[in-house]
């Protein structure tokens, strides 16, 4: 009985315990085995949007947009338009205590376990 009170009180406090946090912080509050597509900060800033995005959103349509809320909302607004398009809600994360070279992330409620996440910046290029 003295344990479950301890970890009441210790709830109450802290919070409820994050599983994996240092990749939770790196994929924008995600876990990588939910990640259908991430993105990099330089990949987001370009002018034009990622364009095999819609069409992943279409393929996912449980999914979520997140995308990192240091980067200047006129970058970020192409990709919420994408979002809003396919009906597909999304979150900036706005985390002041860690930083992140991700820029944005697409994720699915579940475990997908896809392989690779990233775009490189030749696939990139070609989708422009």
């Amino acid at each position: 009985m003295g344990k479950n009170i301890d970890d009441y009180i210790d709830r109450g406090l802290k919070g409820t315990p994050e599983t994996k946090p240092s990749e939770r912080r790196e994929y924008l509050s995600q876990l990588r085995e939910r990640i259908i597509l991430a993105l990099t900060n330089g990949q987001v800033l370009q002018p034009k949007p990622f364009k095999p995005i819609a069409n992943l959103m279409k393929r996912h349509p449980s999914s979520r947009l997140y995308l990192d809320g240091d980067l200047d909302y006129m970058h970020l607004s192409k990709y919420i338009r994408i979002a809003n398009e396919n009906n597909i809600p999304f979150t900036i994360v706005d985390d002041k205590t860690s930083s992140t070279n991700i820029g944005l992330v697409l994720a699915n409620p579940t475990a997908i376990d896809k392989e690779e996440i990233f775009v490189n910046q030749e696939e990139f290029k070609r989708s422009l």
